[in-house]
């Protein structure tokens, strides 16, 4: 299974890093990140940069694409060459999967009208004006297309499309391998269990 992972201006690492670590460890799979060139790319903290190994032109087939969010997502929505790769590859792909706001450009590229779709708790409902129908869950799968929540959720979503693609017990096992045992110190991981007076310096920092 190959998979391809996009990278533009001011992506969200975790959404990259997430998906990339739990199949990259997964038998059989191979994961290459890409760009509209081949070189490093800067996240949306200006600190990090992540190196893609090959352009959109050198991977036209993945099996699948995991496109993450990030602050940098509104101005790719614009990108023809990222939006265009996406809607071509697509048509190729067993799966073709979102992390965070990473939904928008999956929608972009004209995938997602009429499905059900989910992103970052600030804005998933935006979806719905590319004629998305938007869901608050953490991982949805409608067809081949499968969105995952804001950020951490990429991991939910990536060891989901493994258990999907191989079956459970390797998913279980690359679970295992890399310790994924969440165990927050608080409890305000959605506006629905942190306090109100949270939300808006929350959204200030991935905007």
């Amino acid at each position: 299974m190959h998979v391809a992972i996009p990278l533009y201006p001011r992506y969200t690492a975790l959404d990259v890093v997430g998906p990339y670590t739990v199949l990259a460890f997964a038998p059989g799979f191979t994961v290459t990140l890409v760009a509209a060139e081949p070189g490093p790319v800067v996240d949306d903290r200006g600190s990090l940069a992540i190196t893609a190994t090959a352009s959109y032109a050198d991977l036209p087939r993945p099996d699948m694409i995991v496109v993450p969010g990030g602050p940098g997502t509104a101005a790719a929505t614009s990108d023809p060459a990222l939006v265009g790769w996406i809607a071509a590859a697509h048509e190729h792909t067993r799966w073709t999967t979102s992390v965070c706001a990473g939904s928008f450009l999956l929608a972009a590229a004209g995938l997602l009208t009429g499905r059900r779709a989910t992103s970052h708790w600030g804005w998933v409902d935006r979806l719905a004006d590319f004629g998305a129908e938007p869901v608050h869950e953490r991982v949805v799968t409608d067809g081949r297309i499968v969105t995952a929540a804001g950020v951490s959720a990429g991991i939910d979503m990536a060891l989901t499309l493994l258990a999907q693609s191989t079956d459970v017990v390797t998913a279980q096992t690359v679970q295992l391998a890399i310790e994924y045992a969440p165990e927050p110190p608080f409890d305000t991981g959605s506006p629905q269990t942190a306090p109100a007076d949270l939300i808006k310096p929350a959204l200030s920092l991935i905007t």
